[in-house]
């Protein structure tokens, strides 16, 4: 079994990982740019920009289904990119019995 010293470096290492996943960025964009998303590997978006001039206000649900696109892939690529930075602290914390 893990000693208390293993037990608060791997606490250590969980706290750094989650502060560097507020810093990570993934950008994705739904209608060739019309809207632009930016998400951190929390999961949090950081940045919405929608370009004025590739937007039909006639056709609303046109942007509804960009926005719906562009969280839904922004979400997916974060959770990627949280997994794959998780993965290396997930083996020392089945090790700790956690």
């Amino acid at each position: 079994m893990a000693g208390m010293k293993d037990q608060m470096a791997m606490v250590m290492k969980l706290k750094k990982a989650q502060k560097e996943l507020a810093n990570e960025l993934v950008e994705v964009e739904a209608g060739d740019g019309a809207v632009v998303l930016q998400f951190n590997g929390e999961l949090k978006i950081v940045s919405v920009k929608l370009d004025a001039e590739l937007i039909d206000l006639d056709n609303i649900s046109e942007l509804e289904g960009w926005i719906k696109a562009a969280v839904r892939d922004g979400l997916k690529e974060a959770q990627e990119v949280a997994a794959e930075k998780m993965k290396p602290l997930m083996g020392g914390l089945s090790a700790l019995g956690l």
